[in-house]
This record gives C-alpha cells, sequence and structure tokens, in this order.
C-alpha cells in the first residue's frame, strides 16, 4: 500500500466519524435497553425443608429362645406372613422332659408324705408343725414342676404381633439359647412405618424461631401434615403426621431425632428403606423474587430497582429461603417497587432502561 492510498483512508474514516456526530460536535447517546420488569407485592408462599430418613416398621420384634434347645422344627420361610401367636419355631425338649418327670415325681412323693401325716395329726400322735412342714415341701415340688413345664412350653416359639418374616440365621440342628447374640428372626408390623430423621441444632433453632414468631410452638398435636418422598424420588401417596419430638440435643452428634408415622395400607413401604422428609414452612407477607433477578456483588445478592425516572438502583437483598426458582425475601422493600427480572448482569447503578412490564 503505498502512502496515497494510506492518506486516503484516514480521510475516509475522519469522514465517517465526523458524519455520526450531531450538530454540536458530541457523539451521540446509546438507547436505553429494553428490559423486563415486575412490580412487588407481599404473598404468602409455602416452601419445603427435606430432610434424609430411614424407615422402621411400627414394631421390629427380635424373636429369641427363652431355653436352650437344638432347632427342631422351623414353620416359616423369610418373608413370610404372619398371625400373632401363629407357631414359628420348635426347638428339642428332650433334657427338660426328663427334668418334667423327676419334678412330677417329688410333686408326687410330697402329696403322699401330706396325705399320711394328717390321720397321725388329727390322732394327736404327732404335731401340727411336721404336717406344715410337708405342706411347705409340697408347694416346693409343684413350684419346680410348673416351672420345668413353663420351659417346655417355650419350646414353642410363637410371634407376638402380626408381620413378616425377616431372616432366619439358624438352621435346624442349630443349638440356640437365652444368651445366643443374634435373634432366631425378626417380626416386622409394616402396617405403619415410622420414618426417622434429624435436626442438626441450628436448624431446629431456626424452626422454633420461626413457629414462634406465628405464635406457636412445637408440638406433635398442631404439626403440619409431611410428605414421604420415596427412594425412586416419587412422593408417597399417603401424608404422615409428626408423632415424635426429641427436644434434648444429642451431644455426640449436635441433632436431635423427630419421627413422623406413615399409613402403610397397601404394604408400599418397607423396614430399613430410606428416603427423604418433606416439611412445609409457611411465609406470610414475603417478597418473592425470581432467581434470575438477582447477581452477586462482592458476595452479596443484589437486584436492580427501577426509580420514576427509569434509573436502576442496586439493592442488596436478605434471604430467608428459596425454592427452585426464587428467593424469599422479607424487608426492604415496598409494595409496588418495580424490579428488573431480566440481563441484570449487564446492568449498573445510574443506568437508565426502557422497562418492559410482565
Amino acid at each position: 500500500m503505498n502512502v496515497r492510498t494510506i492518506y486516503t483512508v484516514l480521510a475516509s474514516l475522519v469522514l465517517f466519524f465526523s458524519c455520526k456526530e450531531d450538530k454540536n460536535g458530541a457523539p451521540p447517546q446509546q438507547s436505553a435497553p429494553s428490559l423486563k420488569v415486575t412490580q412487588l407485592k407481599k404473598q404468602d408462599v409455602t416452601t419445603y425443608d427435606l430432610y434424609s430418613t430411614s424407615l422402621e416398621g411400627k414394631q421390629n420384634v427380635e424373636i429369641r429362645p427363652k431355653v436352650s434347645g437344638f432347632v427342631q422344627e422351623i414353620y416359616v420361610e423369610e418373608g413370610q406372613q404372619v398371625k400373632k401367636g401363629q407357631l414359628l419355631f420348635k426347638l428339642e425338649t428332650e433334657s427338660l422332659t426328663q427334668d418334667a418327670n423327676a419334678a412330677k415325681a417329688a410333686v408326687n412323693a410330697a402329696q403322699v408324705e401330706v396325705d399320711k401325716l394328717k390321720p397321725l395329726v388329727e390322732k394327736n400322735i404327732i404335731s401340727n408343725v411336721q404336717l406344715e412342714t410337708a405342706k411347705a415341701q409340697l408347694e416346693q415340688a409343684k413350684s419346680s414342676y410348673q416351672s420345668v413345664t413353663a420351659n417346655i412350653g417355650y419350646s414353642r416359639v410363637t410371634s407376638p404381633v402380626n408381620g413378616y418374616i425377616g431372616n432366619i440365621p439358624f438352621k435346624v440342628g442349630t443349638l440356640v439359647s437365652a444368651t445366643t447374640t443374634t435373634p432366631l428372626t425378626t417380626v416386622s408390623d409394616i402396617s405403619e412405618v415410622r420414618a426417622y430423621f434429624s435436626l442438626n441444632e441450628k436448624e431446629l433453632l431456626a424452626i422454633k424461631q420461626r413457629v414462634a414468631k406465628e405464635g406457636r410452638t412445637i408440638d406433635v398435636n398442631r404439626a403440619p401434615e409431611v410428605e414421604l418422598i420415596m427412594v425412586n424420588g416419587e412422593p408417597y401417596e399417603h401424608k404422615g403426621k409428626i408423632a415424635m419430638v426429641n427436644n434434648i440435643i444429642n451431644s455426640t452428634t449436635g441433632s436431635v431425632t423427630l419421627r413422623a408415622d406413615f399409613k402403610n395400607p397397601d404394604l408400599i413401604l418397607s423396614s430399613g428403606s430410606t428416603g427423604e422428609i418433606k416439611i412445609p414452612a409457611e411465609r406470610k407477607d414475603v417478597f418473592v423474587i425470581p432467581m434470575t433477578a438477582t447477581v452477586d456483588l462482592q458476595g452479596n445478592k443484589m437486584v436492580y430497582v427501577v426509580g420514576d425516572d427509569n434509573t436502576v438502583t442496586s439493592k442488596p437483598i436478605t434471604i430467608i429461603d428459596q425454592t427452585q426458582e426464587n428467593y424469599i425475601v422479607t424487608g426492604g422493600f415496598e409494595e409496588g417497587d418495580t424490579l428488573v427480572i431480566e440481563g441484570v448482569s449487564k446492568l449498573k447503578s445510574g443506568q437508565k432502561i426502557a422497562p418492559i412490564t410482565k
């Protein structure tokens, strides 16, 4: 490119920018961006808190032997539904039967002794003391016999509740006793399930403060219904009720335990399963601000409020809760304030916009 060509290009550029100036020689102003806005108004909102939970049957009863013996018969299968009083196991009691025979013989002998002494006392041949001693020995023999026969009865192990049989670790021929660590099985009543979950100290305090502002206390009799999100992510069809709140904080974990009860008429829920408890929280007279209307500035969430002359001003917000798409905010605003809800990442305080009402 020669010198003449370079001067020609520069001259063209000067002419171009000169044409873009106004008659006073000043560059033109950029037009205000058109952005969607909305007017704030207070409203009542329900949010939800989620807590991990583990499920247990209404009753999980460990079945343990009361006497020593070999497992002679197993009358149920794992997972089988059983009724209260149904026979589950039979233990071998040959040695107990021998003890019972001996105890019965002792009762008979003591009875013979009493029968022999009665006429002698009536004839004043011996004192009544000897007869009373014989009677006492008879009662002692009967007590021993009853104890042995009761133990024989304990060899027939029955279910104390309606429910479902759990794991059966012992097979026929295994020796078990009352001191055996592992139970014969577990019977779980899942007609109703109990969902246990925990709150840490801060969460418990926050809930107490929240309900206190509403003029209430944490009371299971006035607690709202709760939902159960099952392990597959789906909500359980029956709502539950908070049934227990342990207000004593565990010094080791720094948490408290709560329990929600759920009816289980179709036996959908299983003991040992997991899920999430969904507890509603009522928020009254709050502002709902879309997350898209906020921007992070120096670690604070900010929004832009539109003034009467369409000039925007940044304003920090105090978030008390949130949903998937919105922040729940109290204070700092007046009903009717206009909020920019799009394009906020490129705005600056003092900038004018062309509001588009949503």
